[in-house]
């Protein structure tokens, strides 16, 4: 981590779990648990029938509600999709863009996540833009080339000021809900290169303003570790931040210089 030059966020993600009668109890229990003093913004990102209750309930814990995807389109004829405006409309301040399994199970193309970052920026959502390679991939040593081509493709047509905005989350497909973990060694180099990437496309100033997230199975154990190399800005965590004394953990360790 950098706090110098950028802030440092861990945001959870808890896919399609939990339900809104129990995000309150859950906002209670992790107030016990978190440290009074935070060195980091402190995001969840829920189901979005949830956003609302997590703005209100948040407030008291200083969480920030996010949204787990959102609309390409502004409004329309689109049923079941949620635009933007709508997140915006109802609190979120961050909104996950390009995760692997939206990738994967929905066919979500980088053009896509492109238009989805567009949309948020926008709307003054910050957008958690995800990257990563798959076991096949790092295995031929493609990783670094894949997500360099995933961060141009995902910032193409953003401009400096708004890239500022912009979190990225390396988030290795192999690593995520299988318990692996990238080295914090690996984690570090790919990180590196995703703000490399950023280097040449904005220069260093920008570069070194944008939030870099380890998004790989991070969970109370490993974390103090991955945050303790520079590049890593943070987590994407999964499974941890649904419960609240890991995600605590994981929040305090964020103290670490």
């Amino acid at each position: 981590m950098n706090r110098k030059y950028r802030k440092t966020v861990i945001a959870g993600n808890w896919k399609m779990n939990q339900l809104n009668s129990g995000v309150k109890h859950f906002l209670e229990e992790l107030k016990e648990v978190a440290p009074k003093t935070r060195n980091c913004d402190v995001v969840l990102c829920t189901p979005a029938v949830m956003i609302q209750t997590m703005v209100k309930a948040g407030r008291d814990c200083r969480v920030a509600a996010g949204g787990q995807d959102v609309s390409t389109h502004e409004k329309g004829a689109f049923t079941g999709e949620i635009s933007a405006d709508m997140l915006a409309d109802i609190g979120a301040k961050y909104c996950i863009v390009g995760h692997s399994e939206r990738r994967e199970y929905h066919h979500e193309t980088d053009a896509q996540v492109n238009e989805k970052a567009k949309a948020l920026l926008s709307r003054g959502i910050a957008p958690i833009i995800c990257v990563g390679e798959s076991l096949d991939q790092r295995e031929k040593d493609l990783t670094v080339s894949y997500i360099a081509y995933q961060v141009r493709a995902a910032l193409a047509g953003i401009d400096g000021a708004q890239v500022r905005r912009c979190v990225i989350a390396y988030e290795p497909i192999w690593a995520i809900g299988t318990g692996k973990t990238a080295t914090s060694d690996q984690a570090q180099e790919v990180c590196c290169a995703i703000r490399a990437e950023i280097r040449k496309l904005y220069g260093a100033r920008i570069a070194r303003a944008v939030s870099i997230l380890y998004g790989g199975s991070m969970n109370a154990k490993n974390a103090a570790e991955l945050l303790s190399m520079p590049d890593i800005d943070g987590g994407l965590i999964g499974g941890a931040s649904l419960k609240p004394a890991d995600f605590a953990t994981i929040i305090a360790a964020t103290a670490q210089e």
